[in-house]
C-alpha cells in the first residue's frame, strides 16, 4: 500500500529580509503509512512547522516531491486538517457557527451543517456550550471546538502543529486522550508536531527526529506500546522508559547543536 505522506529529497529555502537564503530543511525523506499516527519532534528551528506547510500545501517545496493521497501537492489539497499551535477559531462566531463553518464550505445546507456541527460538538464533550463564543470558554475548550472543527470534515490527513503547548498538565493529558479517542474512530493519518517527548511517545506509532536546522530525518522509531493508551498512565510502563531513553540520547545532540548556535548568535 502506498504511503498516505511522503517527502522524497525534499529540501525548502526562504528568502531573507536582507536578501540572503535560508534553508529550513535539506534532503528530508519522510513517509507516513495510512491511518498512522506519526510525531515530529527536533529542536527549536529545524523544521518542524515547515514539514507540515508542505504537506499541506501552504508552501511548495524548492526541490524534491511531496505527495499525499498518492498524488503530487501542488497547493492546498482537499480531505487535509490542521490543527495549529494558536486558536483559529472565528472569535465573532459561536461554537456551533464555528464547527459548521466547515460543512457550510463544502456545500452543506444551514440545517445539515448545523445538525453535523452539534453531534461533533457533542463528541468532544462541549453539549451544552453551543451558544457560546471563543472568549466564554477556557484553553482547553477552545482547542476542543478547534479538533470538532478539522475533524466534521473528516480528513484522511490531520496535521497538528503543537496544538496543546498552551495548556495546563491536566487539561493536555485530557486533550491528548480526546484526540486518540478520536482518531481511533477515524482511519485519518496523523503528523503531529511536539517539542515534547513524552507527548510524542505517548500518542504515536512512530516517531520521526530532525537534526538541528537545516532539518533532515535523523532516525525514526517504532512506538511498540499497545492501544488503547492512556497518556498518563502508560508512561509508567517500562516500555516506554526504554523507548524514551532510546529518543532522548538520539535527540540531546541535536539539541545541544542547537544551543550552542543560539549562545554564539547572542554574543554575536
Amino acid at each position: 500500500m502506498a504511503p498516505a505522506i511522503s517527502l522524497r529529497g525534499v529540501t525548502k529555502r526562504f528568502l531573507t529580509p536582507s536578501g540572503g537564503v535560508y534553508t529550513a530543511l535539506h534532503d528530508v525523506d519522510l513517509a507516513v503509512e495510512p491511518g498512522e499516527f506519526c510525531a515530529v519532534v527536533g529542536p527549536t528551528g529545524c523544521g518542524k512547522s515547515t514539514t507540515l506547510a508542505l504537506i499541506s500545501g501552504l508552501e511548495p517545496p524548492s526541490e524534491g516531491e511531496v505527495q499525499v493521497l498518492g498524488k503530487p501537492v501542488s497547493g492546498i489539497a482537499d480531505g487535509i486538517g490542521y490543527v495549529f499551535q494558536s486558536d483559529a477559531v472565528f472569535p465573532w462566531k459561536t461554537v456551533l457557527e464555528n464547527v459548521a463553518a466547515g460543512p457550510r464550505y463544502h456545500g452543506a445546507a444551514n440545517r445539515e451543517a448545523r445538525d453535523r456541527a452539534r453531534d461533533w460538538i457533542s463528541r468532544v464533550g462541549l453539549a451544552g456550550f453551543e451558544d457560546r463564543y471563543p472568549y466564554q470558554l477556557s484553553g482547553g475548550m477552545r482547542k476542543r471546538v478547534a479538533l470538532a472543527q478539522s475533524l466534521i470534515n473528516g480528513p484522511r490527513i490531520l496535521l497538528m502543529d503543537e496544538p496543546f503547548s498552551a495548556l495546563d498538565v491536566q487539561t493536555r493529558s485530557l486533550m491528548e486522550n480526546e484526540l486518540l479517542a478520536l482518531w481511533s474512530a477515524s482511519s485519518a493519518s496523523v503528523v503531529f508536531v511536539t517539542h515534547d517527548l513524552e507527548e510524542a511517545i505517548s500518542l504515536s506509532d512512530r516517531v520521526f527526529v530532525l537534526t538541528a536546522g537545516p532539518g533532515t530525518v535523523k532516525s525514526n522509531y517504532k512506538v511498540d506500546l499497545p492501544r488503547p493508551r492512556n497518556v498518563a498512565e502508560i508512561r509508567f510502563q517500562p516500555r516506554f522508559a526504554e523507548i524514551y531513553e532510546e529518543l532522548w540520547s538520539d535527540l540531546r545532540d541535536e539539541v545541544l547543536v542547537s544551543y550552542e548556535r543560539q549562545k554564539r548568535s547572542g554574543a554575536a
